[in-house]
Order: structure tokens, then C-alpha cells, then sequence
């Protein structure tokens, strides 16, 4: 075998997001785009704004000397600069230039601080449902994956998490808005997740931290404000990624910021600069960082996903599903009507409409319905929700 067992068993169990577009991708290569509703991949499908589109030609029409040279590897200063400045008005926190690494996205910033944090069988605790790609990243650097269940409407159970952490507990993972419930946490569980993280800190004697994956922070909706858990716990770290905000997935650039009052975050910092170099990701795109920097503060317009969502919500609840609002993110994640979801989606995949099995989030009895397709494709696939609900309902699928 040319591939270790190991990385041929991650294989085979995969990830069912990439399962189902492989899917999609099959199905509308026999039946024809226009005949297949695939609402499986979480791919921005909105237009970048039209001032990052003009940042990115006014870049590239510059030619400054070594502006594609080597860089220092955890970015240009400047670009840090505007992150840490960017995260000081968001936060009220003093954050600068040296408490930020800019990455290839945020999975380059998740491994890189993994790999920082992690000593062998260390253990990080994620919340479920959760993105699936944290178990292979934890596993990556030799950490163990520690699953904490989510509580009522997909919030934060206290109770669950202090069940799990031990003296091997290293660090958590929190992903708010969640990726792929849609629920972005309170800051009364924040406030209260921090307390309960000291206490295990002071318990062990080591510190932990608190990992938050923030790419959907700003796709939020029905006028909600975000809540960082920077606010509350001085050993966060942020982890962002412009790929939804800016609809620019393809170019891999994010960065993670260390909370100014951190526990050796002088070291974490060193740690993340050097670790960026020898994972292999290097340094984020030159490019990239200079279009962040010209692009400045952009607003962006997310109300076509919400009009998406209230459209799915309407026909799910009119079919009789069970369904928790999302407060952003551009996912719906209601409850299927049988507990085998898996049986539920291969139903819905006959008549050529995809969507992601909950669990593939460690999550069974859900689907996750994706927005990122045109409002036309979703109506197209609402009478198909209805059918197939209707079908296990009376028993038709036993």
C-alpha cells in the first residue's frame, strides 16, 4: 500500500461534505445542472464587494520592490498592523502587531496553533456539532479529540464540558456563529465557559486555551452583534478567515491574534511565526495581505443569505420540521424526522437533492442545508423537503 492505514482509514471515513459534493458534481454531470438542487457545500456564492475586487486590481497594478519577495513569516508588519488595530476597535482590547500571524486561512491557523499548544495525547475539547475537519487537525499534531455536546437550541452546556476537562485538557474550540447550526453563542455563556476555564486552569496548573474560529462573525442577522470570547478569557486566541466575509474562499488568507494578556504569549507568538514556516504553509499570500490592507473596513451586504434562510425556514416549518432559527452563517440544520439521517439524506439524494447528514457534524438526526445556491435552486428543492418528510412520517420508509 503506498498511503499508511492511517491516512487510508481518514479516507474512508471523510468528510460527508466533500462526500456529498462529489455527489452533486456526479449527479449533474448525468442529469444537468438545472435538475440537480445541490445545497451541500458551504461555498460563497455571492459577488466579493466591489472594493476588494478594486483593491485586488489596484495591487496588482503595483509594482513595489520585493513586493512578491520573501516576507517575514508571520506577514507583512503592516498588514498586522491593520489586524491588530482592526481587532483593538472591534474589542477594546490593546492588541498590536506581535500578537498576530497571518495564515492560509484559518485551517493553516488552526493547525499552526495545534501544533504549538499540543504535546503528545494533550486533549482538546470541541463542542458538537462541529466542524468536522477539527478531528483530523487535532490529530495532526498528536492531540486527542474530546467531543462536549451542545445544550438547548445548540448553546453552551457548562455542565458537559466541565465533565471533560482533565489534566490533559489543553485547549478548546469554540466556532460561533457554528458551522453547522447557524447559532452564534450569548455573552452570558461566554462570560460563564470563562469562568469555568480558570477554574480548570487553576485545578490543573496549566493553562488552557480557548480557541475561537470567528469566519462567520460577521454574517450575522435580524441585527444581532457578535460576542467574542476575547471579551472574558484572557487565554484566547482568535482565529479568522475572510473566505465568507468577502466571499474569497479560494485565496487562503486569515490570521490568528493572541489576547494581549495571554499566558506566554510572547512565546505563543514566537511558537505560531516559526510553526507557519515549517508546517509548509510558509507565509498567507503576499498579494492578499496588501489587498486586505487597501481594501480597509468593507461592508457587506449578507441579505441574500438571509432572504435564503427565511425562505428555507418558511417551507421546512410548513412542512412540519423541527427547526432551531440560525442567528448567521449561511446554514439551516433542522431535525430530520427519523433519527438515521443518513437514510434521510439517500431519500432526499434520489430526488436529486443534496444536502450534508448532521452526522458527518457528530450530530445524527439533523441535515445541514446549505444557502450558498441560487434562490431559485432552494425553491425547486422546498416541494422535495415536504415529499420526502412526508414519506417517513406516515412510514413509507420504515
Amino acid at each position: 500500500m503506498a498511503i499508511t492505514r492511517k491516512v487510508s482509514n481518514q479516507i474512508s471515513e471523510g468528510s460527508w461534505i466533500r462526500k456529498m459534493f462529489e455527489e452533486g458534481a456526479r449527479l449533474k454531470q448525468r442529469f444537468g445542472a438545472d435538475a440537480v438542487s445541490d445545497l451541500s457545500l458551504g461555498n460563497p456564492d455571492l459577488d466579493p464587494p466591489a472594493a476588494v475586487l478594486e483593491a485586488m486590481q489596484k495591487v496588482a497594478s503595483q509594482h513595489p520592490k520585493h513586493c512578491h519577495a520573501y516576507m517575514p513569516n508571520s506577514g507583512f508588519p503592516a498588514t498586522r498592523e491593520w489586524v491588530a488595530e482592526d481587532l483593538k476597535q472591534r474589542l477594546d482590547l490593546p492588541f498590536n502587531a506581535n500578537l498576530v500571524v497571518m495564515t492560509a486561512g484559518a485551517a493553516g491557523a488552526i493547525n499552526v496553533l495545534l501544533k504549538v499548544i499540543l504535546e503528545p495525547m494533550d486533549e482538546v475539547i470541541v463542542i458538537a456539532p462541529y466542524f468536522p475537519e477539527y478531528r483530523f487537525y487535532i490529530d495532526n499534531h498528536g492531540g486527542k479529540l474530546v467531543v462536549a455536546k451542545a445544550g438547548k437550541d445548540f448553546g453552551l452546556d457548562l455542565e458537559e464540558i466541565e465533565k471533560h476537562l482533565t489534566k490533559k485538557t489543553r485547549a478548546i474550540i469554540i466556532n460561533s456563529p457554528n458551522n453547522p447550526s447557524g447559532r452564534m453563542l450569548r455573552a452570558d455563556g461566554l462570560k460563564d465557559l470563562a469562568e469555568l476555564l480558570q477554574w480548570g486552569a487553576l485545578r490543573t496548573g496549566r493553562a488552557i486555551y480557548l480557541i475561537s474560529d470567528e469566519p462567520y462573525r460577521s454574517l450575522l442577522y435580524d441585527g444581532l452583534q457578535y460576542a467574542s470570547p476575547a471579551s472574558f478569557y484572557e487565554n484566547t486566541i482568535v482565529v479568522y478567515s475572510y473566505s465568507k466575509e468577502y466571499s474569497i474562499a479560494g485565496e487562503r488568507i486569515g490570521y490568528l491574534a493572541i489576547h494581549p494578556e495571554a499566558q506566554d504569549g510572547k512565546e505563543l507568538f514566537d511558537g505560531a511565526t516559526f510553526v507557519n514556516r515549517t508546517l509548509g504553509f510558509v507565509n498567507a499570500s503576499a498579494f492578499m495581505q496588501r489587498v486586505i490592507v487597501e481594501a480597509g473596513h468593507v461592508d457587506v451586504d449578507f441579505s441574500p443569505y438571509k432572504e435564503r434562510r427565511d425562505l428555507v425556514l418558511t417551507g421546512l416549518e410548513e412542512a412540519g420540521y423541527n427547526v432551531v432559527k440560525p442567528d448567521g452563517t449561511f446554514y439551516v440544520f433542522p431535525q430530520t424526522p427519523t433519527q438515521d439521517d443518513t437514510l434521510f439524506v439517500r431519500a432526499l439524494q434520489k430526488k436529486r437533492v443534496l444536502v450534508t447528514p448532521g452526522t458527518g457534524f457528530a450530530w445524527p438526526g439533523h441535515m445541514r442545508i446549505s444557502l450558498c445556491s441560487d434562490k431559485s435552486v432552494i425553491e425547486r428543492a422546498l416541494p422535495v423537503f415536504k415529499e420526502i418528510f412526508g414519506e417517513f412520517t406516515k412510514g413509507d420508509h420504515g
